[in-house]
């Protein structure tokens, strides 16, 4: 597991990239997709590419996924389920921000045979607002389930308002990671270390803000229910 530079425990080199070779019809389909998404916008990827990479017919591919963005759901969802199939026992007694600092580590460390097709990805976003909008609304599920494997709350607004946040600086970060070519990630260690203090810092002012809200809602029932009574006296 990477850790940050700063941290008093030896600091381990983030894990060799690898990936399972696939098996099943679908993990054919979903790597087919991301070794042509490397090589060319999501726009540009059909169907009968993805079957013929896939070594599938069109058939199969459709009683697997309706679309390309629904492989690529498939992918997030994969890479969601490997990150919280990992150990995170070794820094429970950590502070929040160590915690989630371990668990985006673990997940661009599972991203890395990948890093193509998500700079292909990055550059599509920038140019097709609908597209960068779905590509959000899958980010903001994902980072609930990374929050949750923190062990920070992802429930309720807090919750929401929480991943959102975390899936605009962790955006961010996959931009550095992707230029990022030295093998222990300085500079994507780095730039994740500044993105989350940011957070912290605005998750901060935003509870803040939430008990000021909180407070003024229980402020108001107890001055109406005085004014009924002043009501009544004067009646």
């Amino acid at each position: 597991m990477a850790r940050r530079p700063a941290r008093k425990s030896p600091a381990r080199s983030p894990r060799r990239p690898t990936a399972a070779p696939p098996t099943t019809d679908r993990e054919k389909i979903i790597a087919a997709f991301l070794d042509l998404l490397a090589a060319k916008r999501i726009e540009q990827v059909g169907f009968a590419d993805v079957a013929e990479a896939a070594g599938v017919s069109l058939a199969q591919l459709r009683s697997e996924f309706p679309s390309t963005l629904a492989i690529l759901a498939a992918h997030v969802k994969s890479v969601d389920r490997r990150v919280l199939d990992e150990d995170f026992s070794d820094v429970e007694e950590e502070p929040p921000r160590e915690r989630l600092f371990d668990v985006l580590m673990r997940r661009l460390e599972i991203l890395a045979p990948h890093r193509e097709a998500v700079r292909s990805l990055l550059c599509s976003a920038r140019r097709n607002p609908p597209l960068a909008l779905l590509l959000n609304a899958m980010a903001v599920r994902s980072q609930q389930w990374m929050l949750t494997a923190a062990g920070i709350s992802a429930s309720g607004p807090r919750g929401m308002i929480r991943a959102q946040g975390l899936a605009a600086l962790y955006g961010g970060v996959l931009r550095t990671w992707t230029r990022d070519d030295d093998p222990g990630l300085a500079r994507t260690m780095a730039a994740l270390d500044r993105s989350l203090a940011r957070g912290q810092r605005f998750v901060g002012l935003f509870d803040d803000l939430c008990r000021v809200a909180e407070r003024i809602c229980r402020l108001r029932p107890r001055r109406r229910r005085s004014e009924d009574l002043e009501d009544t006296a004067v009646a």
